[in-house]
């Protein structure tokens, strides 16, 4: 049976009780069906007690926005730039906190997203997304308390939501070795980023003096150099966590993709590398949408406080 006082515990978050909420009966469907999501989303060590409900994914994505009504001066980009080049570069070279910590990400979706998830994480988040989130970081060897999740409904909006948060401009490189479903490039390249567009050979370890290493080591003023995505799995081989390593040490931020490998089965622990930004799918049986794509964003890399 699940323990006496961790039901009160539920039945209290779910009435806006104190925790000094006693019963006098029994408690109804509705409020047991609660239990048990509850239980499931804070106590996994009671999960065989309980029969959990399936859920579909997708009613906890974030659904993309019309852009119909947008103006026009503002869709000469893919989606329009809402900071300048010039502040962002200011924030990159002229910052005092440490390399890579806190960059400031432009106003966007994600931001605001990412804000009240940190402000607010109790009246922002369900307990179906809670689970899902619990499921995903434990697929990543990761925890809560250095990462974020988001879910989005297809790898694509994933995809948008980190291209037009970055903080790209003149001066900074976005390196990618995602070929052609790689659409941040777009974002990179309109807001006047070097884009070097790399092969899949250079994350070959066994190549020595690498062109993927005498990039990372470009000499640059500006304390962040920009960001690095790469597949973690792509036809058919697996690739190195060592890149998130090395990136990191350049002055590089790293956007992980692990869309391809297999949720719940191929090992991925990420905790010794702790990639900036990653991409991976969960599956999806209970809903229209066979697989949803989860975006995760270690806090210590990004501020998201308003500007």
């Amino acid at each position: 049976m699940i323990p006496p006082h961790i039901v009160a515990e539920a039945i209290s978050t779910l009435h806006g009780d104190g925790v000094e909420l006693r019963f006098s009966g029994p408690i109804t469907p509705t409020e047991r069906e609660y239990v048990e999501q509850y239980v499931l989303a804070k106590y996994p060590q009671y999960a065989a007690l309980v029969e959990g409900e399936q859920f579909d994914l997708s009613s906890i994505c974030i659904i993309e926005e019309s852009t119909e009504t947008v103006p026009d001066d503002k869709r000469k980009s893919p989606r329009g730039s809402l900071k300048s080049p010039r502040e962002s570069a200011t924030q990159f070279a002229g910052s005092n906190l440490p390399d890579l910590d806190r960059t400031q990400l432009e106003p966007s979706r994600l931001l605001d997203i990412l804000t009240k998830k940190s402000s607010f994480p109790g009246s922002f988040i369900s307990i179906p997304e809670i689970q899902a989130q619990n499921k995903v970081l434990k697929h990543c060897g990761l925890t809560d308390d250095e990462y974020l999740v988001l879910f989005t409904p297809t790898y694509r909006d994933a995809m948008v939501l980190v291209a037009e948060s970055y903080p790209f401009f003149k001066g900074n490189y976005y390196l990618t070795i995602l070929g052609e479903q790689d659409c941040i490039k777009e974002f990179a390249g309109y807001k006047e980023s070097k884009v070097i567009l790399a092969p899949e050979t250079w994350l070959d370890l066994r190549i020595k003096g690498s062109q993927l290493s005498q990039y990372f080591r470009k000499k640059s003023k500006l304390k962040v150099k920009g960001l690095f995505s790469y597949p973690v799995f792509a036809n058919g081989v697996h690739h190195s966590l060592h890149w998130v390593s090395e990136a990191h040490r350049s002055s590089w931020h790293v956007l992980l993709d692990a869309t391809e490998l297999v949720f719940g089965k191929d090992h991925l622990n990420l905790r010794l590398h702790r990639p900036d930004l990653v991409l991976c799918s969960i599956d999806n049986s209970h809903g229209q949408t066979s697989k949803i794509t989860c975006l995760l964003v270690r806090k210590k890399s990004f501020d998201t406080s308003m500007p």
